[in-house]
């Protein structure tokens, strides 16, 4: 057996002068100092702002094309009295995004109420039943929040009906736009919001900073009505932004990291029963990587296997037993929906295999059976394990829906335009995308999205590649070297946690965990290294290795060690 994994290492180009200037300015350890100018703030003072990542920062929100409009439209629905309606996505993004702005424009005196559609029942986006119905309960303006761009035949019933729409979102803009009453998406051509990587909550949170400015020179605000404090919603801003897998560079950055403080002492009492059943103790610091394989995935169980609108009452509850009550509710559901992704899961990897093997570069697959809700999830395991775009689709009936996910270098979006005349529907970014598409069309859909690859994608493409900020010696890993490397934090989509290698160390081997799944190293002098789910290469590290790891900590029991966490392993070169 061999190590080697058939990953493409690469590493990162940086200017060793600059990264010594730049250590020795900021007093940034040098494996710190190297990671920041290598991803280009080489610069002392931009690195500071960078680290710094100071809310006084944020892009001023009028500069976002539509705001002047939505705002006055929004503040207009305000000093009328007229009902709001804020109409989210089912997912994290859209659940937080209108808990955000439902809950500012309530504590703003507005009369508010909130829709999220059945993903299995309606699907995603507007929909005209949906807006039919709040017309009649009323309402005279609706916001949409993570959808709406693409919704020029719904927002066009709504007028009909005497209803205003803004729409506040951030997937890809098509050619033609809804004729809203404001759009707020950064991607709009003329919009000179510098942070187009906006999630919808973040841009959200925008228009509440421009709400709140406009409101506050309109006297809204008193004594008998206290201004919101934004500072105690970025705990929704960091979920969604995590969730929705956005670069953590810019304004996300900015936002994650207060957002993150805000979560761990975060008065909320949804997020605290949230964090209760996710085992996440309060008052302790909340990363990234918990928000994202921990809170977001019970927050998203809500609207995978049924009713999402759970996950908004329970980010807005003031009462801490029917917050915990409906946490619960979401962690048996979060437990359902591991188990449903496991069955598919299987299926969908075999089906894959056969595809990969009669040299599919995009994978299209589809069976009756599968459950709409957790096809996304299981489309990014098959991405991982084949390292080719695929778009997974629940057939039912006459009809299939699907979501696809994509690697580096594809662009799933436009992937599926290309492919549009098979589909009944579809939407999405870069890398995520959903579709409908009739039964009868599958096949021809399939056969036109693996062409489309098969033109796209180079054969480099299809090789996984293990990216590295550096060659270290054993005697650089250290614990201040591991504390220097925290304070570039957070981590994530676009700002990855700094991956380190050693050439040649020697390794000796040991498996731990149920069934040997995992691998523990001691790699040159001792250091100590675990690689999760790398259990079966254990017998291949006689020899020496080299290996590609981050540097951090393992905490146990109130006790602090230095650990690595493995990325990949190769036989030394």
């Amino acid at each position: 057996m061999s190590v080697a994994t058939g990953k493409r290492w690469v590493e990162a180009a940086v200017d060793a002068a600059r990264a010594a200037e730049l250590a020795a300015a900021l007093g940034l350890h040098p494996l710190a100092a190297r990671v920041l100018a290598a991803r280009g703030h080489a610069d002392p003072a931009e690195a500071e702002a960078f680290l710094a990542a100071r809310l006084a920062d944020l892009p001023d929100p009028f500069r976002m094309k539509g705001m002047e409009a939505a705002v006055e439209r929004i503040a207009r629905a305000l000093e009328g009295g007229e009902r709001i309606a804020c109409y989210g996505d089912y997912d994290v993004d859209g659940v937080t995004s209108t808990a955000l702005l439902c809950g500012f424009l309530r504590a703003a005196g507005a009369d508010v109420v909130t829709y999220t559609p059945h993903r299995l029942v309606e699907g995603y986006g507007l929909n005209g039943d949906a807006v039919r119905s709040l017309a009649a309960q009323g309402v005279r303006l609706l916001v949409t929040l993570d959808c709406g761009i693409t919704s020029v035949d719904e927002v066009r019933v709504a007028a009909g009906l005497g209803v205003d729409t803004v729409v506040v979102d951030h997937h890809t803009v098509p050619v033609e736009l809804p004729a809203a009453a404001a759009i707020l998406n950064p991607h709009q051509p003329g919009c000179a919001y510098p942070s187009k990587d906006l999630a919808a909550v973040g841009v959200t949170f925008a228009l509440a900073m421009a709400l709140r400015r406009r409101l506050r020179e309109r006297g809204r605000f008193g004594p008998a009505r206290p201004e919101p404090n934004l500072k105690e919603v970025l705990d929704l801003v960091a979920l969604g932004t995590v969730a929705d897998v956005v670069p953590l560079v810019g304004a996300n950055r900015i936002l994650v990291r207060w957002g993150l403080e805000q979560l761990a002492t975060s008065r909320r009492p949804g997020v605290r029963a949230l964090k209760r059943v996710a085992g996440i103790a309060d008052g302790t610091p909340v990363t990234a990587g918990q928000v994202g394989f921990r809170l977001a995935p019970r927050i998203n169980a809500a609207g995978r296997l049924d009713d999402a609108g759970r996950g908004v009452r329970l980010l807005l509850s003031g009462d801490a037993a029917a917050a915990q009550a409906l946490a619960d509710e979401l962690d048996r559901e979060n437990q359902a929906r591991q188990e449903i992704e496991r069955r598919i899961l299987e299926q969908a990897l075999a089906d894959a295999g056969a595809r990969v093997a009669a040299g599919a570069r995009g994978l299209v697959l589809a069976r009756d059976g599968w459950h709409a809700g957790v096809v996304g999830i299981v489309a990014s395991r098959v991405v991982e394990r084949f390292h080719r775009p695929a778009v997974l689709v629940a057939l039912e009936d006459g009809a299939g829906k699907g979501s696809g996910r994509s690697i580096e270098g594809f662009h799933l979006y436009d992937a599926l335009a290309a492919c549009s005349g098979h589909l009944a529907r579809f939407g999405g970014h870069r890398h995520a995308a959903g579709v409908t598409v009739e039964r009868a069309q599958v096949e021809p859909f399939r056969a036109a999205f693996e062409a489309h690859a098969a033109a796209t994608i180079a054969d480099e493409d299809l090789v996984p590649r293990c990216r590295i900020d550096g060659w270290v010696g054993d005697a650089e890993v250290t614990e201040d070297a591991a504390e220097g490397l925290a304070r570039l934090g957070p981590f994530g989509a676009g700002h990855p946690e700094p991956v380190f290698a050693l050439r040649g160390a020697a390794a000796r081997a040991r498996t731990v965990g149920a069934g040997g799944a995992h691998l523990k190293l001691a790699l040159g002098r001792g250091l100590d290294a675990i690689g999760f789910g790398m259990g079966d290469r254990a017998p291949a590290c006689g020899g020496p290795v080299d290996a590609a790891f981050t540097i951090g900590f393992d905490e146990w029991d109130g006790t602090r060690r230095l650990q690595l966490k493995l990325k990949d392993l190769r036989p030394a070169r």
